[in-house]
């Protein structure tokens, strides 16, 4: 029997309860996803690739439908590597849905295989986005329905020194 497979690529820095939701309900669309943490040069991370994906690990520890990687490079490639076609993306904003949809349509271009599908965040998450999250941290804020212990935890470690 064929699995049915996807690939959601993030920066997850930190990653937020949006993201871990959306990888969550797709488990019920896909027999495995991937959360690919990016390398992203455009952004300035306060986590390491390998400590944002030692996170994620955390959070989905025991969950056998869920593998976390790093990459770095073209997502397009990375997909070739694994030989994984289907790419997950979560939407929050029609600002997001915009840029989602550039980028869905210069992967199509590079690799004619890839899909992209899009999952609506729910409503309670809609409003997050990392770069909040590390303001509120930093100002002595807490997490709570917005981060997971593991997240919050690390932020605070490295924010509040």
């Amino acid at each position: 029997m064929m699995k049915r497979i996807a690939i959601c690529a993030g920066s997850f820095d930190p990653p937020t309860d949006g993201h871990i939701n959306i990888i969550q309900r797709s488990l019920g669309i896909f027999d495995k996803v991937i959360v690919a943490v990016a390398v992203n040069m455009s952004k300035q991370p306060i986590f390491s690739p390998e400590d944002r994906a030692a996170m994620l690990k955390g959070i989905f520890q025991g969950n056998e439908h869920v593998e976390v990687d790093v990459f770095e490079g073209l997502l397009m490639d990375y997909a070739r590597k694994r030989g994984v076609f289907t790419l997950l993306r979560g939407i929050r904003t029609m600002g997001d849905y915009e840029y989602e949809s550039q980028m869905a349509l210069a992967n199509k271009t590079l690799e004619p295989k890839l899909e992209t599908i899009y999952m609506f965040t729910e409503g309670k998450y809609a409003h997050l986005s990392s770069s909040i999250i590390k303001e509120i941290i930093a100002f002595g804020g807490e997490g709570k329905g917005m981060i997971h212990p593991i997240v919050e935890r690390k932020l605070k470690e490295k924010l509040r020194t």
